[in-house]
């Protein structure tokens, strides 16, 4: 057990509603000052079996559960993160660095939406039914099985939470592994799905190292859907686990997004949305680092840009104040800066920024801006406080530069004008693409990427669709 901002959060794994301990632990470090936190149970192949084993028993009443019920149990566990908000926003501050603010005005409240968003949309699902030749045509949704849910560190309960509340709902059990760097609100999680009523077994949570605990929960045969927030290198791993059991998998991958500022853009509005991507110190996977501007507002685009970007505030999370806040680990700081330092040894000239804030040290990064960038910094996704600005001349210019990644995950798209809004967004490749707005993201909406940006789509139906097996019964005439 350790104590958190005055919250006590127990460092067990969460298998089969019990706390599970490890021979072996890890030590969870905080982002802020570099204080260790807790010593977390680190669980390898017998801890995923035995989630695995535990989730699987649990699913067949599980599955027959009725969706009324499923659904009230997914409203009382969104009664139950409401409950607990502040303290759910001070753990994950300090266990993953993120502004407090953000945690308690939207990060914390959307985490229950989910919860709330598929108990209700479970309610409604449906076909209507169809004839063929006089035979009826009837679409269900079967529970799938047990469903290992692997998630990233950056936004670790409300990313976790795009996939558990619709697996659940779906009258799947799960097995959630949740980032290394970021263990602690996921076991308060467990706790609120426990004080919930959610049966034993239907929820567990597995901590540990990927290649420890995450291979073998990924290759199990008795697991039934992967869904996977991270990395491409990591997700290619993930893809050769499932292979042989034909898992199916849902895949979030990483983005290198496009912002194209067209000359008839309000700038006022386009230099909101460039300064925004330096949200989460840039640790976002959806974040446009690529700022493509016309030519002939470049230089006025630039120069607002950096007098707002200056005025941020770069310090401690905790203080409600703070604009922006450290990268998550030692390890994640030197590849943030090993990016900058190549780029500018590449010959691109740093506008702002372009390395790290000596003036607070630790790990805190200088928001950075490159003109001139080389292939690698346009290129490679940094996830940091670093973008690069290019220029174009064409509508058609500006399209091809931001398709020219391997990457489709999202792009941003600030213009006066509705046409050229629409035959741009219909010529990007990209998963979401969002027009003078960024981030409003709705879970009736389909969510993920397109090329290396991933595989496949969650939110509404096709949440349902990954969750589920998919039945057709076709019934003959009855004969009267």
């Amino acid at each position: 057990m350790a104590t958190i901002a005055g919250v006590a959060v127990d460092t067990g794994h969460w298998i089969g509603g019990e706390r599970v301990p490890s021979a072996a632990t890890f030590t969870d470090v905080s982002p802020i000052d570099g204080a260790p936190l807790a010593e977390i149970a680190s669980g390898g192949a017998r801890e995923a079996e035995a989630a695995v084993d535990a989730a699987y028993k649990a699913f067949p009443a599980w599955a027959r559960t009725s969706r009324e019920e499923r659904a009230r149990l997914l409203h009382a566990i969104a009664d139950g993160v409401e409950k607990r908000i502040e303290e759910l926003a001070q753990v994950e501050t300090h266990d993953n660095g993120a502004l407090i603010r953000s945690h308690r005005r939207g990060v914390m409240p959307r985490v229950a939406h989910n919860f709330r968003f598929f108990a209700d949309w479970l309610l409604n699902l449906g076909h209507e039914d169809f004839e063929t030749r006089g035979h009826a045509n009837h679409v269900s949704w079967d529970p799938a099985g047990v469903c290992a849910l692997i998630t990233p560190w950056n936004a670790p309960l409300m990313l976790a939470t795009w996939k558990i509340a619709p697996a659940l709902a779906a009258g799947n059990t799960v097995v959630l592994k949740p980032a290394e760097w970021t263990p602690l609100t996921a076991s308060l999680l467990a706790d609120i799905t426990a004080e919930a009523g959610l049966p034993d077994g239907v929820f567990n949570v597995v901590q540990g190292y990927g290649a420890d605990v995450g291979g073998p929960l990924t290759a199990h045969p008795d697991v039934r859907r992967i869904s996977f927030t991270g990395s491409v290198p990591t997700a290619r791993t993930i893809a050769a686990a499932a292979a042989p059991n034909l898992t199916p998998l849902s895949l979030e991958l990483g983005g290198k997004s496009p912002l194209l500022v067209f000359a008839d853009a309000d700038l006022d509005l386009a230099v909101d949305l460039a300064v925004e991507q330096y949200d989460n110190a840039g640790q976002v996977c959806l974040a446009a680092t690529r700022l493509l501007v016309e030519s002939s507002v470049a230089d006025e685009f630039t120069a607002r840009f950096i007098a707002k970007a200056s005025r941020l505030k770069q310090g401690d999370p905790r203080d409600e104040t703070t604009d922006i806040g450290p990268q998550i680990h030692r390890k994640h700081f030197e590849r943030v800066d090993g990016f900058v330092q190549r780029a500018k040894a590449d010959g691109a000239t740093a506008l702002m920024g372009g390395g790290p804030n000596d003036d607070l040290g630790g790990l805190y990064y200088r928001p950075t801006l490159f003109a001139t960038p080389g292939e690698e910094i346009v290129q490679e996704e940094v996830f940091g406080p670093v973008l690069t600005l290019q220029t174009f001349d064409t509508e058609e210019q500006a399209v091809a530069m931001a398709n020219e990644t391997r990457f489709g995950l999202a792009a941003t798209v600030a213009t006066g004008s509705s046409e050229r809004a629409e035959r741009v967004t219909s010529a990007l490749v990209a998963g979401t693409v969002w027009v003078n707005c960024f981030f409003v993201r709705d879970l009736r909406a389909p969510f993920g990427g397109s090329r290396q940006s991933g595989v496949g789509r969650e939110g509404g139906d096709w949440s349902f669709d990954f969750y589920c097996d998919l039945k057709n019964t076709v019934t003959a005439p009855w004969e009267k």
